[in-house]
């Protein structure tokens, strides 16, 4: 097998308005099976989502909410459901003074990019819409897709056997995330090639009737993701109590797992009962009221209003 990406010199600066795939098709020839790749910042500035100012300026309205802070530096999930640096907001690349925002809908731009592929070069490609982002764990950063069309952006291995008889029970490809990767090591980050053609992938191109779910596909929905705040904000939140947060914690934990934590931070020798799967009770005196409180939230787990027999009873929140 193998695998061809070509990202063309001579795109001109785009602006409000330009119509994208006019600006590609003299630059390549695509075929039937081929990946468009392109990168977000062209997506955004055709569709005009460049403003005046500073990315500090334009980031609450960018920001579903915040999920870490480190001096001055901002993670946030966006309404996306995507988890940036700024929320996606790029200084880079633009006139000073203005700042460009993700597009509003990357799928909807992909699928608009495709269907006009199709209408003016008669091929069948896929379309990916790429933005850059660090990652959990890894210094740098890579590219990403957040917007798709045409192309499948997960592949299910689940269930299937491997050469040694195996059986895979999550390996999941995110095909449309390695497609923007490898895209992006031809386009590179100065060259002023904002597209690509990935050849080679056409058995991940879905036919032209279907367009796919999308990179929206690849979020995990809120509480899915084990690290829904950063490690500092974290214990803020679940200090805080806020039941607007208890999605962000995922679903609650069994008694055995809050038993565990209980002990952790309250020490072994604490007096705590679970009482079958939806009831834990613990004896109330002398006993850091603040501290179970925080550790049963987190564990989406809440106390009852009045203790019982002068132990303290918690109880799984069920949403």
């Amino acid at each position: 097998m193998s695998l061809e990406v070509h990202a063309p010199d001579g795109v001109p600066e785009v602006h409000a308005g330009d119509d994208l795939a006019a600006l590609l098709l003299p630059l390549v020839d695509p075929v039937d099976g081929d990946v468009v790749v392109v990168t977000s910042k062209v997506v955004s500035k055709a569709e005009g989502r460049v403003r005046p100012g500073t990315r500090e300026e334009a980031l609450p309205g960018e920001t579903a909410r915040v999920v870490a802070r480190r001096g001055p530096t901002t993670i946030a999930r966006t309404r996306h459901g995507l988890t940036m640096a700024a929320a996606g907001i790029d200084a880079s690349n633009t006139v000073a003074g203005t700042v460009v925002l993700l597009p509003e809908d990357p799928d909807g731009s992909a699928r608009a990019l495709r269907r006009a592929l199709r209408e003016r070069a008669g091929v069948n490609v896929g379309v990916v819409v790429t933005d850059t982002a660090g990652r959990a764990w890894r210094e740098g950063q890579t590219d990403i897709a957040i917007g798709a069309a045409g192309v499948r952006v997960l592949e299910d291995f689940a269930g299937r056997t491997d050469a040694h008889g195996n059986t895979l029970a999550v390996t999941a490809p995110a095909i449309a995330d390695e497609i923007a990767g490898a895209a992006e090591l031809a386009s590179g980050k100065l060259g002023g090639r904002p597209f690509a053609v990935v050849r080679g992938l056409a058995r991940h191109v879905l036919p032209p009737e279907q367009d796919g779910p999308g990179a929206a596909a690849l979020v995990r929905r809120e509480g899915a993701d084990l690290f829904g705040y950063g490690a500092r904000e974290a214990v803020v939140r679940a200090l805080a109590g806020d039941p607007a947060d208890r999605v962000c914690f995922g679903a609650a934990a069994s008694a055995g797992e809050l038993v565990e934590a209980l002990r952790t931070v309250l020490g072994s020798g604490l007096d705590v009962v679970p009482e079958g799967p939806d009831a834990v009770s613990l004896a109330g005196r002398d006993v850091d009221a603040c501290a179970v409180t925080a550790v049963a939230f987190a564990h989406g787990w809440r106390a009852d209003d009045a203790p019982a027999g002068g132990r303290l009873r918690l109880r799984p929140v069920r949403t």
